[in-house]
């Protein structure tokens, strides 16, 4: 049962666009919930330069198989020009809590 839930991450670069995407996930029904972390610290090399940030991280819970269509949606509405979407299996989970993912899906 679990295999068929995902944690996916995605860096935002302010609270407005992390808050929004959230929502647009939430309200499509292609997440169940988003947790929003602010004020992370974000080193990596684009273009050949190292470069940081301070960026919000989205922990999105949902299931596997609304998977293209949530990927689309950060795609699309993201303003970076490569959005980072990381999907994590859940291997493990509180039952209840995974029949609430199913349940916040289900009324699509």
């Amino acid at each position: 049962m679990a295999a068929d839930y995902h944690l996916i991450l995605c860096t935002c670069p302010d609270q407005a666009t992390a808050e929004a995407l959230a929502k647009l996930l939430v309200t499509s029904k292609l997440a169940a919930c988003v947790n929003v972390v602010p004020g992370i610290s974000s080193f990596y090399t684009w273009k050949g330069q190292l470069e940081s940030a301070q960026e919000h991280l989205l922990l999105i819970k949902a299931r596997q198989d609304h998977y293209a269509q949530l990927e689309s949606a950060i795609k699309n509405n993201h303003p970076y020009e490569l959005p980072e979407i990381i999907a994590l299996s859940i291997d493990q989970g509180l039952p209840e809590y995974l029949n609430w993912i199913d349940s916040c899906h289900r009324s699509q």
